[in-house]
């Protein structure tokens, strides 16, 4: 990861000046996190949340994952690479899953802590997991990309394939990832950052495509409400689970990552490339994505924003609202209070690495 960033970054062999755009792109992507989660309950009864809804989910968790496999390396990891998984992925995750536990048996009485079921949010550190794993694995493939989509496709045809650590979800997302890092093999964003004459003409083509996908979900609304197109951007279902078994149901999916391609894409156009006042927030997204659902976790349960309380000012007030939490789990303070547990440093636990490995370069 890259301090406390979403993503994956094994550490180079040099110190790396941060670029502002993709520290924009993350605190960016993970505000969309932030306010699909906070209307999720206003689109039952407000087709307007629904809209936004559609639009949101069809393409940030794809976007966070192309920023993931964008700062992935696909080499066999070295020993600190593996440390840091421990560190930065699966010790945050058992310990975020403790906490939920303890919060889910004074709410709702239950007691079920199976680290295998990750709730809410934590799947995605699950998936980052696996994809660090499968990444050396793809890369000795031809056409891995192509190998990504076909899995993604093809998992969906499979029942016994589920959620139980973030499997099914975690390789139907997987293509997005393998995305990310091919896109940095192409060097294309490079490009796009040195890019200046062909800047607003590509902006104004992501603005019209964005407007497109609106205009689609907007004049379909009640479709899209019948047959629960928001379960199939979670890519943890199967196609008999979503209702849809018919053999041709994978052509679904496909075309739902050729769409989620082309909104991500739009998305980076947009984002801005130089330091912002988001740029430095962009660099605590871990600690807003592992925070927020704390927040919203006693809104959603509530009923409050349920029934008549779905109008469209409930619907800004809490696209308002979610900026502002993404915002405040943001600021210095909070990763100063929670970074015990959102990066943690268990050094104790682990044995001394390699002589000739340089921690110098663990930060960049």
């Amino acid at each position: 990861m890259t301090g406390a960033s979403l993503t994956t970054s094994p550490p180079a062999r040099a110190p790396k000046v941060r670029l502002p755009h993709w520290d924009n792109a993350r605190f960016l992507a993970v505000t969309l996190v932030v306010i699909g989660h906070g209307i999720q309950r206003l689109t039952y009864d407000s087709n307007n949340a629904l809209a936004l809804y559609l639009f949101i989910y069809a393409f940030h968790m794809p976007a966070f994952a192309i920023i993931s496999g964008y700062f992935s390396k696909p080499g066999p990891p070295s020993a600190l690479q593996m440390r840091r998984v421990l560190t930065d992925i699966l010790l945050p995750y058992f310990i975020m899953e403790a906490i939920w536990s303890i919060v889910k048996f004074f709410t709702e009485g239950t007691t079920d802590l199976n680290p295998s079921k990750p709730s809410w949010t934590l799947w995605f550190l699950l998936a980052l997991g696996i994809f660090r794993l499968v990444l050396p694995y793809l890369a000795l493939l031809r056409w891995p990309l192509l190998w990504a989509i076909i899995g993604s496709v093809g998992v969906g045809y499979f029942d016994n394939v589920d959620s139980t650590f973030s499997l099914s979800r975690a390789i139907g997302i997987l293509p997005f990832f393998v995305l990310g890092w091919k896109l940095n093999e192409w060097k294309l964003m490079e490009r796009w950052k040195v890019a200046e004459r062909s800047v607003w003409l590509i902006r104004a083509l992501a603005v019209t495509i964005f407007l497109g996908w609106i205009a689609i979900i907007l004049s379909n609304i009640e479709l899209w409400r019948t047959i629960n197109l928001r379960f199939w951007f979670f890519y943890d279902d199967s196609y008999q689970g979503l209702g849809e078994d018919q053999w041709w149901a994978g052509a679904v999916r496909l075309g739902l990552i050729a769409l989620a391609i082309l909104l991500s894409a739009s998305f980076f156009a947009l984002v801005p490339r130089r330091h912002t006042w988001i740029t430095d927030a962009g660099q605590a997204t871990m600690y807003v994505y592992l925070l927020h659902s704390f927040v919203l976790y006693p809104l959603r349960e509530s009923g409050l924003l349920l029934d008549e309380r779905s109008s469209a000012m409930w619907l800004v007030s809490m696209v308002l609202g979610s900026i502002g939490i993404a915002l405040v789990l943001s600021t210095p303070l909070i990763k100063k209070i929670f970074r015990p547990i959102i990066e943690p440093k268990p050094n104790w636990v682990f044995a001394p690495l390699p002589k000739e490995t340089d921690l110098s370069t663990k930060k960049r």
